[in-house]
């Protein structure tokens, strides 16, 4: 039976792709990859991942556009998205024989859409083929190492989330969150910057890599900046940051 993999490439930087990933590149016929743009530098980026790792075929297909016009239903237009998706991608898989991988930035079971994609598509059953998933290295770990931090404090939990959900995190009183998808920097927004302490990361793992920590009141200003000039540079930017509220200002 042939197979779909669903494979992690890390963060950016081509020598993030594990030595397991490589092997599973290299094991299939082609790579099924979205397109967001004429000019998309993930894309790219999986172009050039794909080349160092037995170059199979990369075969584009245009990512379809979300819903953003009603921000009250944010899942109905995901699963749409993800309908929509799915169709696109069982077209490719339907035309063409062989073995199909999905290049998947970061870890695919942290914030990205394809397991779901894929779900889908095995349970229509039109196309037949067995399918796995290999771990790649997350943003958030590469955030860590770059800052030399735990993501925890000792026998404390961490929430992950997103920008999107920043303030019910910590309206639900949650003092160490580790922050994706946030496409408008929603830390700036608090109210009580003073009590937290941020280190944040932008394109990490890429050339325009940025890295900023401290108090969240003090550098603020400064992340507004390092971000503006690494999208300036790169066209386009992924940050990831963490959270933590300072030992002073804890509830009892």
């Amino acid at each position: 039976m042939r197979r779909v993999r669903i494979i992690g490439i890390g963060s950016g930087h081509p020598d993030q792709v594990t030595a397991e990933a490589a092997e599973a590149i290299r094991s299939v016929d082609f790579v099924i990859a979205a397109a967001k743009s004429d000019d998309d530098r993930l894309l790219a980026a999986r172009r050039e991942i794909a080349a160092r790792h037995g170059d199979p075929e990369v075969v584009e297909v245009r990512d379809p556009e979300r819903d953003r016009n009603d921000p009250a239903d944010y899942t109905g237009a995901v699963i749409d998205w993800h309908e929509a998706r799915a169709a696109a991608y069982e077209q490719v898989l339907a035309e063409r024989d062989g073995d199909a991988a999905f290049l998947v930035w970061g870890d695919p079971m942290l914030y990205d859409s394809t397991i779901r994609v894929v779900e889908r598509i095995a349970e229509r059953a039109n196309v037949t083929f067995a399918w796995d998933v290999l771990p790649g290295i997350s943003s958030l770990q590469v955030l860590a190492a770059r800052h030399r931090i735990v993501l925890h404090e000792v026998g404390q939990p961490t929430v992950i989330t997103t920008g999107r959900r920043l303030a019910e995190a910590v309206g639900q009183g949650a003092e160490n969150i580790a922050v994706m998808l946030d496409g408008r920097l929603a830390c700036a927004t608090l109210a009580d910057q003073d009590q937290w302490r941020i280190w944040w990361g932008a394109n990490l793992g890429t050339p325009t890599e940025a890295l900023v920590a401290g108090r969240l009141d003090t550098v603020i200003d400064e992340i507004r900046t390092v971000r503006a000039e690494a999208r300036e540079h790169s066209d386009w930017v992924m940050d990831t940051y963490l959270l933590r509220r300072t030992s002073g200002s804890r509830s009892a």
